[in-house]
């Protein structure tokens, strides 16, 4: 079932929504070697050290990039979150129509508080960003849409993500390897 938004879609961006929606789960691509820098950004992240998270994110986003035979994606992990009355902003994808390389930014620590951020919410954050610049280069979508079929990819792609790295949901204990992040 469409958002409320696609009824004031034209004819040819309710298409390109449709396209979009019918694109399900997404899988780790075979080879995708992503488990490190999943472990390395949680240390980094736990450690509140902005650098270091940036150094962690980018590689992780390297190693995704590789995996899907896509153009290369600059990350850049910003200090405390821009908010305003609607709430604060987690990550913007800007595609590389105004920069040389496509470009995703995330913050990493809360507007009010200035708290890090949550690990999980962080590297969602970082694969919806993600999954933004794989509409455009590996679907090849016109544009990219927040839709059920995205919300799918996005959330199949960080558990698969969580999954490889071996950190298991919480209050799961991962027992026998059956509780973890599906």
């Amino acid at each position: 079932m469409p958002f409320a938004y696609y009824e004031r879609l034209s004819a040819a961006r309710q298409a390109i929504y449709r396209q979009s929606d019918a694109i399900g789960a997404l899988a780790l691509p075979k080879g995708c070697r992503v488990a490190e820098s999943v472990r390395t950004l949680q240390a980094a992240l736990a450690k509140g050290d902005r650098e270091a998270v940036q150094r962690s994110a980018q590689r992780l986003v390297d190693a995704l990039v590789k995996g899907f035979d896509v153009p290369p994606v600059d990350v850049r992990v910003m200090a405390v979150r821009p908010s305003d009355v609607e709430g604060e902003l987690h990550g913007l994808y800007e595609p590389d129509e105004d920069h040389p390389v496509a470009r995703i930014s995330v913050w990493m620590r809360t507007a009010q508080r200035k708290q890090v951020v949550a690990f999980r919410s962080f590297v969602r954050t970082i694969v919806h960003e993600f999954a933004h610049h794989l509409d455009y280069e590996h679907f090849l979508l016109a544009e990219t849409f927040h839709t059920e079929g995205f919300y799918k990819r996005e959330s199949s792609l960080s558990n698969a993500l969580f999954e490889a790295a071996g950190i298991v949901a919480p209050g799961n204990g991962g027992q026998n390897g059956r509780n973890r992040l599906r």
